[in-house]
């Protein structure tokens, strides 16, 4: 006998309608197989139970299911590879900023040019030796030389400091406005989706393709601070549930700021002192007006870089980072070194002395940026003093600076007297070059290696959520023999109720 209702019929539609449903669903993926962004959709179907009951039961009563349900669409995401994803960006993120940087201290500092500050420090040496040869021309006219020398290198001195303050305003701008207004604008956009989302979901609607526009927005966040995304339902009424998202910030004293909670949103605002370091980063809880200081406290992405290249020094401010003002602090720490000597070589004890150079601003520290050829020499009022006593050689004094620059061991140190190099002038200044290189070069591999992470990552994350063409081919298969074997079903159940109606008791006849 076949069961009452026809419910082999319905089971054999449901089925029917469950294939061709779950072939729209490979339509779907394959035609946004090279869509960026899109996660992998599936069918999701459960069993119909049996229905019904009887006040009246039977040990040998049998009760099949009634079919299969298609219960919604979803997509396929590992949210453990999600989270090892967005915590790899941020680290990525981090390296990035500070290569970016070093390439540009870099740039800097180049010695290939024929404008190389060490050319103009030999040179300099060179019209010294010069000097101290009264047998090939006047005192006066390698006076003039020795000047002119001095002035090609105070001029590479100050296009030096230029360049490090041009980084240091360039990155302070680019922090305040591009990259700022990003994180804006991606809190605001994912602020957008999450209510899309909601309004979508309480019409039945999955907003799968909304939550791949918000899920690259919260990757494209990742990259700038390391984030925590939880997801929570919430019950509408009239038995509605819909997803909520929230986004928090752990510092690295373990304080959590909450960036989006669900209709609201944080705010992360990065300000500084006439658009020069220090930069200082603050973030206002969602639903909050009280900012917080979180400047040293970053952790992880390109803020955090960005802000350690920006703000910290090395040895100079006593941090762990060799930052743009390291260079910049080392740079001044030299050109004080170099100036100070100098003005105490050339001075044999009259008044005023006859320092060969003065800041411009007054003060009485050296720097790449104030130092100048005092007015005295400028004017030919004083000169090179070749001798100190009377006991002394000819050009016995220029022999001194000649050794203070090119031979005799020199001390760059910090204003608080700690020493940073020790060694010549020149070999000063390589060190500057050398360290940015060595740090550059542990930079790039770092960022190498976390690349390689990286890419793992998101190639195991594309194995996951990825669309596969093989995949989907033979889903599609699948899925057609599956709606070819229901139509098969309903034509069989059709004719055992042919038998059953037309050709059952007419035996005889």
């Amino acid at each position: 006998m076949v069961r009452s209702t026809f419910a082999g019929f319905s089971v054999a539609q449901l089925a029917m309608a469950a294939s061709q449903t779950a072939l729209d669903v490979v339509g779907q993926n394959v035609s946004n197989i090279n869509t960026t962004g899109y996660t992998r959709q599936r069918l999701d179907q459960q069993s119909v139970s049996p229905a019904g009951h009887s006040q009246m039961n039977s040990l040998y009563t049998v009760k099949v299911g009634q079919g299969v349900m298609a219960t919604g669409v979803s997509q396929i995401r590992d949210p453990f590879l999600d989270i090892q994803y967005r915590n790899q960006l941020a680290e990525v993120g981090t390296v990035d900023a500070m290569d970016t940087i070093l390439s540009r201290i870099g740039e800097v500092f180049d010695e290939t040019s024929t404008t190389a500050i060490r050319n103009a420090l030999n040179n300099v040496v060179t019209q010294l030796q010069n000097l101290a040869r009264p047998d090939t021309a006047g005192q006066d006219t390698f006076d003039t030389l020795v000047r002119s020398s001095m002035e090609t290198l105070l001029n590479l001195f100050h296009e030096r400091a230029n360049d490090i303050s041009d980084i240091k305003s360039e990155y302070v701008e680019k922090l305040q406005t591009t990259e700022g207004q990003k994180i804006e604008g991606y809190l605001n956009s994912i602020l957008e989706l999450n209510q899309s989302i909601k309004n979508s979901q309480i019409l039945g609607e999955p907003a799968l393709e909304l939550m791949d526009q918000r899920n690259g927005l919260i990757d494209e966040l990742a990259t700038y601070l390391p984030i925590d995304v939880t997801y929570e339902n919430q019950n509408m009424g009239a038995n509605t549930i819909v997803e909520t998202l929230k986004i928090t910030f752990q510092d690295t004293d373990g304080n959590t700021y909450v960036l989006i909670d669900d209709n609201e949103k944080g705010i992360v605002n990065i300000t500084s002192d006439a658009g020069m370091p220090p930069l200082k980063v603050e973030i206002t809880n969602a639903g909050e007006t009280t900012a917080t200081d979180v400047t040293d406290k970053l952790g992880e992405g390109v803020l955090k870089g960005y802000v350690d290249m920006l703000n910290k020094a090395g040895i100079f401010n006593d941090t762990d980072t060799k930052g743009v003002s390291f260079y910049g602090d080392y740079f001044d720490s030299f050109v004080n070194e170099f100036a100070t000597i100098l003005n105490d070589l050339n001075d044999d004890g009259s008044v005023p002395r006859k320092n060969l150079f003065e800041t411009s601003d007054g003060s009485a520290t050296f720097t790449a940026e104030n130092i100048r050829i005092s007015e005295a020499w400028m004017s030919g009022e004083i000169s090179i003093t070749t001798t100190i006593g009377g006991g002394e050689s000819a050009y016995e004094n220029v022999q001194r600076m000649i050794n203070a620059l090119s031979s005799d061991p020199q001390e760059i140190t910090t204003a608080g007297g700690d020493v940073v190099f020790s060694g010549t002038f020149l070999d000063a200044y390589d060190y500057l070059q050398n360290t940015q290189a060595t740090e550059r070069s542990s930079t790039s591999s770092i960022l190498a290696n976390r690349n390689t992470v990286l890419n793992r990552i998101a190639d195991s994350k594309e194995s996951v959520s990825g669309v596969s063409l093989d995949e989907e081919v033979m889903n599609m298969m699948r899925y057609q023999q599956s709606y070819s074997a229901a139509a098969r079903l309903m034509t069989t159940l059709d004719q055992a109720l042919d038998t059953l109606i037309n050709n059952t008791g007419v035996v005889g006849r």
